[in-house]
């Protein structure tokens, strides 16, 4: 059976979002490929149900958000309308979707009102003048993915079903949270940031408002008059609010902007912590972050939190429903059910269906798979988990993937994960194909989850704060030791990449030493100084996680050092790690002698190499494993860097 090859990018499958209908008989989700004639990611949206073949929806191409009406005969999605994304609704019985809204710069997922007579949604508000100058008094004028924001913010609407009259419901220059009915119907709950300095102190209240009826005409352009209501007070950082079984749910923090996220159940102002007693952080989902909104599953409260490399789904109480090797990403619960997406070792995503138990003596449940996206005709190589000890006695949790019928010392690739508060886990990666590539051509690829990674607890997370680069080098460097020491390693034929923290670690561990033949910052950061001053987030980065001195965690204070031959891959329109982070390194090096290239995406984002152009993905990887083999030989004498 053949290995992997980057032609496979174009034959993976990733179902996501996947949403029960309400009588618990089927799933709704998201099916998202990569086409190579448009050169873009195409989506659809699909059914499954117990005993029956999944069949397709809608067409696509860029098809998202599905939603089922209360009474699960209508379902609502999001589908462009000349480049902007609009609700749309089709019926169940048959015929084609129509196009319920026309919010002038796209609308967001559809939040069905009770009753199903509305649909509440978030979108973007206020005018745009492409070529007028940009003037801002306050920090976060521009977000990585949306570029500047030229004055827009993100309002709340609220549109009539049947006859699609439409009204916005909250006002202002702050940004408005996806919204969630109270159970009367009456209010839209939120979560926003009104703060005066909220570009300084991260911040963050739910809130309520009523709900206007929609007049004989549309007033989306009319001024609302609501004022919303504050719920939360100052000792919650809140992360989001759900009306969920007549309870309203709040994230958030309450140690500061730097910590886990938890769940609390909020009555009249008092917040009682759901997650409590669970060294574990709440995930709600995100681009990059797995995990779902937590949600009323019968009689249960269902959440998902990071244990180790894995996210998985948890009740109230602590105990899981989903665990194992498994990374969910998406849940639905109706009717006694819980619908839920995961990848494992051998697919990048399932939709799977779990019948609720009605006792809860009688263990985790067996779920039935409904769908099989996994690659059949590839022989895919497993990640083998093991715990490694850096010097301190801290253990340090990593994979290793390598052809386990090789003898003898090989090259090996370190590749660092993001964040710093992301996490490898051991289940087939679609994203970094070039493991699978170079595990086919006699390497070893190590990937840990170092001091500050999520899902070993809340100190653990936190461990690298004010650190970046000191607190967690050796838990890079002792277990490479281990595996040289081991006979898996060839000390002189070491790698080293990484994306975003990563990416900085990448130029980091060179100023450290010189033991890497090769080093691939992806999305790098070389320079904090000026990282604080352009990066969407930058300020917020060095003032919380960095604790403010940021010289010290440069890897710039110390490029002299370098020899290592450097590949650096960046997106073009990244205002997350902007792009002249990479070009600052590479002009270090270059002017320094050492061998390096520069390789930038044109529109790609900082989350280009998960959502990117294809060609681009692709390139990616094409060109990480190319470096590794200039410099790095498969086999024999490694090349010198110099």
């Amino acid at each position: 059976m053949p290995r992997l090859s980057l032609s496979d990018l174009y034959r993976i499958a990733v179902p996501g979002d996947p949403r029960l209908r309400p009588d618990g008989g089927a799933v709704a989700y998201t099916v998202t490929t990569a086409d190579r004639e448009t050169d873009a990611n195409h989506s659809e949206i699909w059914l499954a149900a117990p005993g029956a073949e999944p069949r397709r929806l809608t067409g696509g191409p860029h098809d998202s958000s599905p939603r089922w009406s209360p009474a699960g005969r209508t379902l609502a999605f999001l589908r462009p309308v000349e480049g902007r994304a609009q609700i749309h609704l089709l019926p169940m019985d048959g015929g084609e979707p129509r196009v319920l809204t026309d919010a002038p710069l796209g609308a967001g997922a559809a939040v069905w009102s009770p009753d199903g007579t509305r649909i509440a949604y978030a979108a973007p508000y206020g005018e745009v003048d492409p070529v007028a100058p940009v003037v801002t008094d306050l920090l976060g004028y521009k977000a990585d993915g949306a570029g500047l924001l030229r004055g827009l913010t993100t309002q709340l609407f609220v549109v009539d079903v049947e006859t699609g009259r439409t009204v916005r419901v909250t006002s202002g220059d702050a940004f408005a949270g996806e919204p969630s009915w109270t159970p009367d119907g009456l209010r839209l709950t939120f979560v926003t940031d009104t703060g005066q300095d909220r570009d300084l102190v991260i911040g963050g209240a739910a809130y309520s408002i009523d709900v206007p009826d929609p007049g004989p005409e549309d007033e989306s352009g009319g001024d609302p008059e609501g004022v919303p209501e504050r719920l939360t007070g100052e000792e919650l950082i809140c992360a989001g609010a759900w009306w969920t079984g007549g309870r309203l749910l709040v994230a958030g923090m309450t140690g500061g902007p730097v910590g886990h996220t938890r769940l609390f159940h909020l009555d009249d102002g008092d917040l009682t912590e759901v997650t409590e007693g669970l060294d574990r952080n709440l995930m709600v989902g995100a681009p990059g972050y797995p995990g779902a909104l937590p949600q009323q599953a019968g009689d249960e409260l269902i959440f998902c939190a990071r244990d180790g490399g894995c996210t998985h789904l948890y009740r109230a109480g602590g105990d899981k429903l989903v665990g194992g090797d498994q990374v969910v990403s998406g849940v639905s619960a109706a009717a006694g059910r819980i619908a839920y997406v995961a990848a494992t070792p051998h697919s990048a995503g399932e939709v799977y269906l779990l019948d609720l138990p009605g006792d809860r003596e009688a263990g985790q449940p067996a779920a039935m798979r409904l769908t099989s996206y996994a690659l059949e005709d590839v022989e895919l190589f497993t990640p083998r988990s093991r715990t490694f000890t850096a010097p301190d006695g801290t253990p340090v949790e990593g994979f290793v993937l390598r052809d386990e019928t090789l003898t003898g010392p090989g090259p090996l690739l370190l590749d660092v994960h993001g964040g710093p508060h992301n996490t490898w886990a051991p289940i087939f990666d679609g994203v970094h194909l070039y493991h699978q590539m170079l595990a086919a051509k006699g390497w070893t690829v190590l990937t840990l989850n170092p001091r500050g990674s999520d899902g070993y607890g809340e100190a653990f997370y936190t461990a690298a704060v004010g650190a970046w680069g000191i607190a967690d080098t050796d838990d890079f460097l002792s277990p490479i030791d281990d595996l040289v020491a081991e006979g898996v390693a060839d000390p002189d034929r070491l790698g080293l990449t990484g994306y975003s923290y990563g990416g900085y670690v990448s130029c980091w561990l060179p100023t450290r030493t010189d033991r890497f033949r090769a080093a691939i910052p992806g999305g790098c950061v070389s320079d904090l100084n000026s990282m604080a001053g352009t990066s969407d987030l930058g300020y917020l980065l060095k003032v919380h996680e960095c604790g403010g001195d940021v010289t010290g965690q440069s890897p710039m204070e110390n490029v002299g050092k370098v020899t290592t031959p450097t590949l650096l891959l960046h997106g073009e329109d990244d205002d997350r790690c902007p792009v002249g982070q990479a070009e600052q390194w590479f002009a270090a090096l270059r002017e320094r002698g050492v061998p390096v290239r520069l390789v930038r995406y044109p529109g790609g984002s900082h989350l280009f190499i998960l959502n990117g152009r294809p060609s681009h993905r692709t390139d990616y990887n094409e060109r990480i494993v190319a470096w590794l083999e200039q410099w790095i030989p498969s086999a024999g004498t490694a090349v010198s860097p110099s």
